[in-house]
């Protein structure tokens, strides 16, 4: 999935904590119907955190009976995407013949590799009903000696992911490992992802296992070291640097973070490598039809950009 770019906010104020390196806000687009899309990475100030080099916060928002997502086949290359959702329900489909449904802190972890083509719609039923939507859509960079493995799709029930729990903490642990605990998500790069949820007054350290380490602030508010951040903001961590995330009210956020990526990655629209004129290949193989069709989502698709 990926929605139109749009310019990256002024930079913000200085804060207090030295351990905050960037604190981005997302550009926002809005697509209609009340359904918006947040964009914190890839930004100006931000280009990766660790592997994920794409970083999409869209709704809350609630479609109206007849309507629903609907974004139709394209291809990506040299990533894994992840999809996971806080409401709501997305049918994903794609050119390796998988047809899964996902749902509030499931996790769909398509590997696009040298290339995969998807879909992701609202269901019949869910579409004749209305229904919410709301959720996170990330991609990961695959190390250079990867990015050309094959295609695959993982689908993970929220019954797999192991739970933190303490004085008011609650964390699950989506990807990687946190606080001792390991998710049995498979990756080919230390990435590590997290669902947190605080009760107003609840501490959390932040740990400093991972290298690149960034939060993003779903709801509520939280407090580091005296500068409260409000919902919609990624705040970039330096590396090494120990901190505590403090909740004045209730809160909900997600860390994400891991090693550095083994060189720069360059991205144009659904293609991520670490080689150009892989890229422009790419371009040219969809432009020409050269990639797999999706099964039960054949007709449709999302042409090659102009620009």
């Amino acid at each position: 999935m990926s929605f139109a770019p749009g310019k990256d906010p002024k930079a913000g104020d200085v804060y207090a904590c030295d351990a905050i390196a960037q604190v981005v806000v997302p550009r926002t687009v809005d697509l209609g119907d009340g359904f918006s899309v947040r964009r914190a990475l890839p930004s100006a100030r931000s280009r990766m955190v660790g592997p994920f080099i794409f970083f999409d916060h869209f709704g809350p928002a609630e479609f109206r009976a007849g309507n629903g997502l609907d974004v139709r086949p394209h291809p990506h290359i040299g990533l894994a995407t992840v999809t996971y959702l806080f409401d709501g329900e997305i049918m994903h489909r794609d050119s390796l013949g998988t047809a899964a449904p996902i749902k509030p802190g499931e996790v769909n972890w398509m590997t696009a590799g040298r290339g995969i083509v998807h879909s992701e719609r609202t269901g019949a039923e869910k579409r004749a009903s209305g229904s919410p939507i709301h959720g996170l859509q990330m991609w990961v960079g695959l190390p250079a000696a990867k990015e050309e493995m094959a295609a695959g799709f993982a689908h993970h029930e929220v019954a797999e992911f192991p739970m933190v729990t303490d004085n008011g903490k609650s964390v699950r642990v989506v990807v990687g490992s946190l606080y001792g605990a390991s998710s049995p998500v498979p990756v080919v790069h230390e990435t590590m992802f997290a669902d947190v949820h605080l009760t107003a007054g609840a501490k959390l350290p932040i740990d400093t296992t991972h290298e690149e380490r960034a939060l993003y602030v779903i709801d509520g508010e939280i407090d580091i070291a005296g500068d409260k951040f409000a919902k919609g903001q990624l705040l970039v961590f330096k590396a090494g640097d120990a901190l505590t995330v403090t909740a004045p009210t209730n809160a909900h956020f997600v860390l994400l973070g891991g090693a550095p990526m083994d060189g720069p990655r360059h991205i144009w629209w659904n293609f991520v490598s670490s080689r150009k004129e892989r890229i422009e290949q790419a371009k040219a193989d969809w432009k020409a039809g050269h990639f797999d069709k999706v099964p039960g989502d054949e007709i449709e698709f999302i042409p090659l950009p102009e620009t």
